[in-house]
């Protein structure tokens, strides 16, 4: 083994000692460093089933029923875990740099049947169509160097909602209500506000900032914003009688409005588009601007010389003398949450999960965000700005040494056969 494994390995070992602090009863320790050992380790799928079968090869079956019970159904805090993880890793992602933005986006993971926990038939941006699947909203702090997401809730369509029985059946909290993806988003804004976590402009898509609620909501928590709005979207603009939408006011601007900026190294070379910017304030209904006074803020438009119109509109609180280029590079930064996505997928299988309840879904989910968070910590001296195939992993994080330590020290249990739909023992029920 050489010297940066065995270090890796130490830290690792550390890092997962400290959530460790975070989940209560100390018979969750063993799970939790299995658990999050397998979902770091190279593994083609990281169900329950193969995790248990690759840290504890000799006992896979006693193995299995004990991940299964510590993820599907012991009472430890999601919130609790990822506060752990955050204070670990934040300090990582600083030290490249001042948090610059906060990230909400919605991911989605295509699911068969109907009975895993929100599973309906929605917009999935994995297959790009409408499909089964369930759909979470997320909530990631970012810099231009690494980001990590500090929020994760699952999105319940109104379907399950209003079946209270299908809610039983999957555990979900009898206090959970429909809400709609911007409400559940700005519940995580205002968590992480109130948890003092480090400031920066919200980023969203169109499908959170065309919501005015949402934007006045982040606007009245003292944040700025740049949010993606639709075409249509009626704004009031200086000179102008009448409220015109964000498309027209773009065709109407002069050719030396528009400027070909860069904001950051793309494949091989740097990214480049033509934007432009004008004053506008939201216009609310059909009230005129003195009525409805709105504050004065950006609209960002951005237009590629192959596009036969404008692609995409933003609205932005940024400062008023924010220069064009850093109000193009903060707006670019969405990028980072689909980046999360994709290796929270990839590397530590975040969609593999094959419970069916609300605990189960949410504690995999946060065990991918604990394991992403070391894997973030561990690549601190790579700018994933660069080539993403030279960030990525060529080697398991863990030698064949240390796999087969875990695999060793894993206790037999008595349970000879492993059933995923059988009851718990009541011995493990309040771990």
């Amino acid at each position: 083994m050489d010297k940066e494994t065995a270090d890796s390995e130490k830290r690792f070992a550390a890092y997962v000692e400290q959530l460790a602090s975070a989940i209560g009863h100390a018979d969750r320790k063993r799970p939790l460093n299995d658990y999050c050992t397998g979902l770091v380790m190279p593994l083609e799928r990281k169900s329950v089933e193969p995790l248990a079968a690759v840290t504890s090869p000799g006992h896979a079956c006693a193995q299995h029923q004990s991940l299964l019970h510590f993820v599907g159904s012991s009472p430890w805090s999601d919130e609790d875990v990822l506060a752990e993880v955050r204070k670990m890793v934040l300090p990582s992602i600083e030290r490249q740099g001042s948090i610059e933005a906060w990230i909400i986006d919605d991911t989605a993971t295509p699911k068969k049947g109907k009975h895993s926990v929100g599973v309906a038939h929605q917009y999935c941006g994995q297959l790009g169509k409408q499909a089964n699947c369930q759909a979470s909203v997320s909530l990631s702090l970012a810099n231009r160097h690494a980001s990590l997401p500090v929020a994760w809730r699952l999105y319940l369509p109104r379907e399950w909602t209003s079946d209270r029985g299908r809610c039983k059946t999957a555990g979900v909290p009898r206090d959970i209500r429909f809400k709609t993806k911007p409400q559940i988003a700005f519940e995580q804004i205002r968590a992480a506000y109130d948890a003092g976590l480090p400031r920066g402009p919200v980023l969203m898509d169109c499908g959170y900032g065309k919501d005015t609620g949402l934007r006045t909501r982040v606007t009245e928590l003292g944040l700025s914003y740049v949010a993606g709005i639709l075409p249509q979207t009626k704004l009031w603009a200086n000179g102008r009688r009448k409220p015109h939408s964000a498309e027209n006011l773009a065709l109407s601007l002069p050719a030396q409005a528009w400027k070909e900026i860069q904001w950051r190294e793309g494949t091989c070379k740097r990214l480049s588009s033509r934007f432009a910017r004008i004053r506008v304030r939201a216009a609310h209904r059909k009230a005129l601007p003195a009525d409805d006074p709105r504050a004065e803020e950006w609209l960002l438009i951005e237009w590629p010389k192959a596009e036969k119109k404008p692609t995409k509109y933003s609205l932005t609180t940024l400062p008023k003398d924010i220069s064009f280029a850093r109000m193009v590079d903060t707006s670019k930064l969405r990028w980072r949450i689909e980046r999360d996505y994709e290796e929270l997928k990839q590397e530590v299988g975040l969609g593999h999960f094959e419970g069916r309840g609300w605990r189960g879904f949410h504690h995999h989910a946060t065990l991918c965000i604990a394991s992403y968070g070391f894997l973030v910590s561990e690549k601190g001296t790579i700018s994933p700005s660069g080539p993403y195939s030279a960030r990525r992993r060529q080697a398991p994080l863990l030698s064949q040494d240390h796999q087969s330590k875990i695999a060793a020290s894993a206790a037999p249990t008595s349970y000879p056969e492993f059933n995923r739909y059988s009851p718990m023992p009541s011995d493990l029920s309040a771990r």
